[in-house]
């Protein structure tokens, strides 16, 4: 499976990325309806989130804290459509591979995630969730 289909494949459950991001489900609401993130959604309307959205929130996290707005957020990061590559993805394959995973799995896989390194892009979900990966498989 490619790079690009993994970091979009939606895995995490809103209550999994407020425990990665301390955010909260209201901010993470918040943002999904500014287009920040656009998280997949199940046949339940339970949102499922992606690498690629954890990042994303950690940089708006990152970007508030240092006290820019929500107008300010929007210019400096793209607003997030069904169409774009960084929008988190549900297929079939993508479906049946992300019920496949166990939680180690799980676990190894975002730890692979947090290991690696994109070039020309230094990812804040390195530094904020390696902290989870002390004593852990």
């Amino acid at each position: 499976m490619g790079d690009e289909i993994r970091r979009n494949m939606a895995l995490f459950p809103i209550g999994i990325v407020m425990k990665l991001t301390d955010l909260t489900a209201r901010q993470i609401r918040y943002y999904e309806q500014h287009g920040l993130v656009m998280p997949a959604r199940t046949s339940g309307n339970q949102r499922l989130f992606s690498f690629n959205d954890v990042e994303r929130l950690l940089e708006i996290k990152s970007l508030i804290e240092k006290g820019v707005n929500i107008a300010g957020i929007k210019q400096v990061m793209n607003p997030v459509s069904k169409e774009s590559e960084e929008a988190t993805v549900i297929t079939p394959q993508t479906e049946s591979k992300r019920r496949e995973l166990t939680d180690l799995q799980l676990h190894r896989l975002l730890k692979q995630q947090l290991l690696e390194r994109r070039p020309g892009r230094t990812s804040l979900i390195q530094g904020q969730l390696s902290r989870f990966y002390n004593n852990k498989p």
